[in-house]
């Protein structure tokens, strides 16, 4: 049986199988292959769980969102419609609360960006679709903004004070109305304290840097060493780390405080650099993250943004053919 992935031609060349189911199963797998990867500092996986929100709780949230990511795939607006009908829709499913909210926000312009690339012949390159992705948050309206803050109370999200929006307070849908506020402007004023908007104000570029690393390190030229697991659980378990190194989880400075965000991110760090000394070899440093996946459980603090980020890089990955 294999066990290896390697980075197959891109889909793109057979467009028959290039459909918006094709779309809604690499956004699905990119929800349970992150879940599933452990040790993830501090998150959710196959091996451990918080009070109240489990494994099982995001596996049934993954797969109750298929639908509306096949529908997203085959639309060219809505993006707000599609991440409330998500939302309402895992609520129906799961009963553990806030499990998909930020991974809905950057599937749901991924997934209709890749559905516009195949309408118009394009190669779901990451360049392409992050592209197509920034092109098509900035069409959202007004409507979108509504629909995504009414999201909020479903999801169980905890937010914060956006400037003159406080989306704590139900009146807020009023204001955004009376003062014209597109989704995409919503997100423009979260982007320096919120890593899931400065994505789209960005162009989806810590997802498309993390489906690079992901696809090197899939392929037979990656320099990740492993024995005893499987490859594809050691390079995401590297991506997580790599990308939260490089970045201040904003779920836990929402959470704790900026500081607490720091300090987990200086330990990435630490692992990541001890990793490339040692030449990249996974089972040395694990029982280093493994330690660190513990202190972090042990304190309650989940690096969040940076499992949706992967999320995000998986799908991009999936959606080029990255296979296992």
């Amino acid at each position: 049986m294999k066990t290896e992935i390697e980075t197959e031609e891109k889909l793109s060349k057979n467009s028959s199988q290039l459909t918006p189911s094709y779309v809604a199963r690499c956004a699905q797998l990119a929800m349970l292959l992150e879940v599933s990867a452990h040790p993830k500092p501090g998150n959710i996986d196959r091996d451990h769980d918080y009070e109240g929100t489990t494994f099982e709780h995001f596996l049934t949230s993954s797969v109750s969102v298929y639908p509306m990511l096949e529908e997203a795939a085959a639309k060219e607006h809505g993006i707000g419609e599609y991440i409330h009908k998500a939302v309402i829709e895992s609520a129906a499913w799961q009963m553990g609360g806030n499990t998909h909210f930020g991974a809905f926000l950057l599937l749901f312009p991924l997934s209709m960006a890749a559905g516009r690339l195949i309408r118009t012949h394009k190669e779901l390159t990451p360049d392409n679709i992050t592209k197509e992705a920034f092109s098509m948050v900035k069409e959202t309206d007004i409507e979108d903004a509504v629909q995504m803050y009414m999201s909020f109370g479903p999801a169980g999200v905890k937010v914060r004070k956006v400037d003159e929006f406080d989306l704590s307070d139900a009146k807020a849908t009023g204001e955004i109305k009376d003062k014209n506020t597109t989704l995409f402007q919503l997100m423009e004023i979260s982007s320096s304290y919120d890593l899931i908007a400065s994505e789209w104000i960005s162009g989806f570029k810590r997802c498309s840097q993390c489906a690079r690393i992901l696809a090197r390190e899939m392929s037979k030229n990656g320099e990740l060493i492993h024995s005893g697991h499987s490859r594809i659980n050691h390079v995401i378990v590297y991506a997580f780390l790599k990308i939260l190194a490089d970045n201040a989880d904003t779920f836990i400075e929402t959470k704790f405080d900026k500081h607490t965000a720091e300090e987990v991110s200086a330990q990435a760090r630490r692992i990541t650099y001890k990793l490339e000394d040692s030449g990249y070899n996974m089972e040395n440093i694990l029982p280093e993250i493994c330690n660190f996946d513990e202190d972090l459980l042990a304190r309650n603090i989940n690096p969040g943004s940076t499992a949706d980020i992967i999320i995000g890089g998986l799908f991009i990955a999936l959606l080029g053919g990255m296979r296992f």
